[in-house]
């Protein structure tokens, strides 16, 4: 993807998506796509061909958010931290489906959740698993690799089947697509 032109839409309209807290101010890869409506804070770090999604918050205000490559946070999420006690680790190719709230915890590379769910502080989400839509994590709880978590609070409720494990994957390549799509749709519109 063209990371100029990924710029030109980050910037489009003088929207301002990237704010100061004290002396700093989020570090976002140049192939990362955030969409309108996205406000970032603080100590934040983006990798590479990462989105963010329509009206997505994420404060690394009074800790830090490190969020890896082709990693897909959907609308309306919210991300923050735990001052000075509980940053924000996402890996690679994770998928944060809509409405998600993660505040002080730990997803490893290549896991899913759902709509809605929550995962609060110290909880980790191992590489390979999936927090059902709705799901609230309880803090420090850790969902192992492989497994599905689902319900309120959080309990590991089955194994994952090897299709589920090999569509985070896909999920990741999908929400690629979605960008390059919105992307070349906005630049579009832009040059009329």
């Amino acid at each position: 993807m063209d990371a100029a032109q990924i710029s030109r839409l980050n910037n489009h309209d003088n929207e301002v998506k990237l704010f100061p807290y004290l002396d700093l101010f989020p570090e976002i890869h140049p192939t990362v796509f955030l969409a309108s409506g996205v406000k970032i804070v603080g100590d934040v770090k983006i990798g590479q061909d990462s989105s963010v999604w329509y009206n997505t918050v994420i404060r690394g205000d009074v800790h830090y958010v490190k969020i890896g490559a082709m990693t897909n946070i959907q609308d309306c999420s919210m991300l923050h931290v735990t001052n000075g006690k509980y940053p924000l680790n996402i890996g690679n190719k994770v998928t944060i489906g809509h409405s998600v709230k993660l505040h002080g915890c730990t997803l490893q590379d290549l896991c899913l959740l759902g709509i809605g769910s929550i995962v609060l502080d110290g909880a980790v989400i191992e590489s390979n698993s999936m927090v059902a839509a709705g799901a609230v994590v309880r803090p420090n709880f850790i969902v192992p690799s492989g497994k599905l978590a689902a319900g309120v609070p959080a309990r590991i409720v089955r194994d994952l089947t090897s299709e589920e494990i090999s569509d985070f994957e896909k999920s990741a390549y999908r929400y690629k697509k979605y960008t390059e799509i919105t992307v070349d749709s906005l630049n579009k519109v832009n040059r009329k």
